[in-house]
């Protein structure tokens, strides 16, 4: 008997696990839990985290914090209906930076720090090789929800 394997789909499963535990520890770090969480394991990867929040400066619109693996963490506000996010600042630096960096980036925002964050979006990478994102993934993320 004989078995194929296919390294590819492993490393991408991998790679989905290990994305959706950095993202439950970035969202416990925040305050909110998984049900505030979206997650697109794609190419761009790219992740999502409403918070329960509103920024004096934008009353009608609530706070977000959204996560791309070419740009990383960026503060973002919504529309009305939900459908649309405008980014407000980005965090820059590394792309998947410890939560402890996020939550001090999001403080900074609702703070209406101006040096929060930077307006441009930083290109930190390239979209893809899951396989090379997968080592930047902090160690966090393997525990509770690896």
């Amino acid at each position: 008997m004989s078995i194929l394997i296919d390294f590819g789909r492993d490393t991408e499963f991998s790679f989905e696990r290990r994305l959706r535990g950095y993202l439950g520890a970035v969202a416990r770090a925040v305050g909110v839990g998984l049900e505030s969480c979206t997650l697109d394991a794609g190419a761009p990867a790219a992740a999502y985290i409403a918070l329960d929040w509103r920024l004096a400066r934008f009353p009608g619109h609530d706070l977000a914090l959204v996560w791309d693996e070419v740009h990383g963490w960026a503060a973002a506000i919504e529309d009305a209906t939900g459908e649309a996010a405008t980014v407000l600042c980005y965090l820059g630096g590394a792309v998947l930076p410890e939560p402890r960096a996020v939550v001090r980036f999001l403080a900074a925002v609702r703070a209406g720090d101006p040096d929060a964050g930077t307006l441009d979006a930083p290109v930190l990478r390239e979209a893809g090789d899951h396989e090379q994102l997968l080592t930047l993934v902090p160690d966090v993320a393997v525990r509770g929800h690896g």
